[in-house]
């Protein structure tokens, strides 16, 4: 963890991995390097063993982030353009495919992009005065890091064609209402918040927590019969574990379950 970034703070608190998206002059905006440095620690979080939890949030109190950097756009080609989009498809898919929680601690504005990312993560947590959004379409663009598959997804299909098609963005308290936001807090009180959640889903059983992670991302993409059979492939594979010993134990012995993820 000791790779210096120039796009990325990283820090440890105990068994979570804070990645801030650290370009604040630019509203922690995306550029090449910031998806390719991203998707760097995305990799080294999820092989560490030793990480339990990702939060990512981004650097100040204005945004988590605002999307991509506009100020490549002139000098994009399609060609270039298509390998961008593709690029963060395939970074922000590995929030969504790694086997640990990853929590969207929403700073401020999450637009374009930055909105992409977060759903993109399992949990969001949202300060007051955040603002969601998929404003491309007033470029002339649509989404191209997974903001017309996800959002639809998460906040059902009228209120994704809302979002954009018209470019309208949300206040934190319309988000938590429709669902795309988990919890609002004060934004004193985001780390705070988040880091309790975060620490909550530690404590949990790491192999049962994939599966669950795996089956409730993956399974609702196929049709009904196809889900249930990985949900019950998955539920079978738990019963191999030591974790499922533990948690039948300690609930036996009325104490607190101590999971080792094996």
């Amino acid at each position: 963890m000791s790779k210096e970034y120039e796009t990325l703070k990283i820090e440890r608190d105990q068994n979570t991995l804070w990645i801030t998206l650290n370009r604040p002059h630019r509203l922690n905006t995306f550029n090449d390097v910031l998806i390719e440095e991203l998707s760097d620690m995305l990799d080294t979080a999820e092989k560490d063993p030793s990480v339990k939890c990702v939060v990512i949030t981004g650097e100040g109190d204005r945004a988590f982030s605002a999307g991509a950097d506009v100020t490549m756009f002139p000098k994009a080609t399609p060609v270039k353009a298509e390998e961008f989009s593709r690029a963060g498809q395939k970074t922000f898919g590995k929030a969504e495919e790694m086997t640990k929680p990853v929590i969207a601690a929403i700073n401020g504005f999450a637009l374009g992009g930055g909105l992409e990312l977060a759903l993109a993560c399992d949990f969001r947590i949202a300060a007051e005065h955040a603002e969601l959004g998929s404003p491309e379409i007033g470029l002339g663009l649509i989404p191209g890091w997974g903001g017309t598959q996800r959002l639809v997804r998460i906040v059902g299909l009228a209120k994704a064609k809302e979002m954009v098609m018209l470019g309208n963005r949300v206040k934190a308290d319309e988000a938590l209402k429709i669902g795309l936001v988990h919890k609002v807090v004060h934004y004193e009180k985001l780390k705070e918040e988040v880091q309790a959640l975060a620490t909550k889903l530690a404590e949990g059983p790491p192999i049962a927590m994939k599966y669950a992670k795996h089956a409730l991302n993956f399974g609702t993409q196929v049709p009904l019969d196809i889900g249930l059979r990985l949900e019950a492939g998955l539920m079978g594979l738990a019963f191999s574990t030591e974790d499922l010993k533990e948690g039948v134990e300690a609930m036996m012995s009325k104490r607190k379950a101590e999971f080792k993820g094996k």
